[in-house]
C-alpha cells in the first residue's frame, strides 16, 4: 500500500508546473487571467481600444513593456520577430503599458511603434490595475494563457538580453506546447529587465 502511495504521490509531483509560483507572488500558472477592458491602444499606427474578451485567437501572449527601459528595446526586434512567426496561428501579441511615464503613454507608444514597426497591439492602462493584477514587476515580462484563458506560462523571453547567448527561449517552447496541445516544460522563469513604475 505504501508503494502505491508513493506512487501516486510521485505523479502528482510530476504534475506540477516548473517553477510555479516561485517568482510571482501574485498570480500562479493555472489561475485564470484578470480580464482587462476599454483600454486605449494602438495598432498599425492607429488608435484603437483594447479588451482581453475582444482577443479570438485561442492563445494569447500579454507583455507588459515600457518605451523608456533599454532591455525593452533590446528585446524588440525579437518580440517582431515572435509575431510575425506565429501570424495566423491562432497566437495573439498583446503588449501593455501600466508605467506612469510619459514616454509609455499613448503618444510615447505611438511614436515607439511607428520608429519600430512594431507588428503588435499596444496598449495602455493609466491606473496600473491591470499590471498590479498580473503581478507585473518588470519589463518585458510575459504572460501566456491558453483558450480558457489560463495562465500557462509567465516570466522572460529567453535567458540572455544577448540574443546571440540565447540557449533557452522559454516563451516560444511554451507556446509551442500549447499548439500542440500539450503543456509547458517550463511554466515560470524570473522576469529580468525594468521595473514597473506604477502610479503612487
Amino acid at each position: 500500500m505504501r508503494k502505491v502511495l508513493m506512487g501516486f504521490a510521485v505523479i502528482a509531483a510530476l504534475a506540477v508546473p516548473s517553477f510555479a509560483g516561485k517568482y510571482n507572488k501574485v498570480v500562479s500558472v493555472g489561475d485564470k487571467a484578470p480580464d482587462f477592458s476599454g483600454l486605449p491602444a494602438v495598432y498599425n499606427g492607429e488608435d484603437t481600444s483594447l479588451s482581453l474578451v475582444d482577443v479570438k485567437e485561442d492563445i494569447v501572449v500579454i507583455v507588459f513593456l515600457g518605451n523608456h527601459c533599454p532591455v525593452v528595446q533590446q528585446y524588440e526586434d525579437r518580440l517582431i520577430e515572435f509575431t510575425k512567426d506565429f501570424d495566423g496561428k491562432g497566437v495573439r501579441v498583446v503588449g501593455l503599458s501600466v508605467n506612469d511615464i510619459e514616454s509609455d503613454r499613448i503618444p510615447g507608444i505611438k511614436n515607439y511603434t511607428k520608429e519600430h514597426k512594431s507588428n503588435y497591439i499596444y496598449g495602455y492602462d493609466e491606473s496600473g490595475k491591470v499590471g498590479k493584477a498580473y503581478g507585473a514587476s518588470n519589463t518585458p515580462q510575459f504572460f501566456v494563457l491558453d483558450k480558457e484563458r489560463k495562465i500557462r506560462y509567465t516570466g522572460a523571453m529567453d535567458d540572455n538580453m544577448n540574443e546571440t547567448k540565447v540557449t533557452k527561449t522559454y516563451l516560444r517552447d511554451a507556446v509551442n506546447a500549447l499548439l500542440k496541445g500539450e503543456a509547458p516544460e517550463v511554466s515560470e522563469t524570473q522576469p529580468k529587465g525594468c521595473g514597473v513604475k506604477y502610479k503612487r
